[in-house]
């Protein structure tokens, strides 16, 4: 691994990454050619995953909150307590599920392909930069509680 790909890790808080990917997949649309998705049925599946997004998100946190552990993203080391309850039964990680359902949402508002493709590369992004730093921390935090955890739950859905 070079040093300059780990450099970005644990380096971009996640949320920041939504406007980020936002305003690529604005100039990206502004160049190339639309869809053509009625905009009533944009409108409806922009709100539903954009709601959708805001309610899984806010979940995660609530049950960091709960649990009485850190929600910062870029030190995952301070983590006190593994948080397997709630909407973790479901994903490992749903505040960037959430963060996904919104960028989702812009690219079916934007109506743009290429957008929509722009968008799930923050699927890879996250995995490599934020992700697996943040799965080594916890491994070496909890160990075989965590690994176990692992295995029981998906890392997105």
């Amino acid at each position: 691994m070079s040093a300059a790909m780990s450099a970005l890790e644990l380096k971009i808080p996640p949320l920041a990454l939504v406007p980020l990917f936002g305003l690529l997949m604005f100039a990206l649309a502004w160049f190339t050619p639309e869809l053509g998705i009625p905009a009533h049925w944009r409108f409806w599946n922009t709100g539903l995953l954009a709601v959708l997004g805001f309610a899984v998100a806010l979940a995660g946190v609530i049950s960091f909150r709960l649990a009485r552990t850190t929600v910062n993203p870029l030190n995952p080391h301070a983590s006190s307590s593994l948080v397997i309850k709630g909407v973790y039964r479901y994903s490992r990680n749903p505040m960037y599920v959430g963060f996904l359902c919104w960028i989702l949402a812009w690219g079916v508002y934007l109506d743009n392909p290429l957008a929509l493709l722009l968008g799930l590369a923050f699927i890879p992004y996250m995995n490599r930069f934020q992700i697996m730093p943040e799965e080594k921390a916890l491994t070496n935090l909890f160990g075989d509680e965590y690994r176990t955890y692992c295995k029981q739950v998906r890392r997105w859905l």
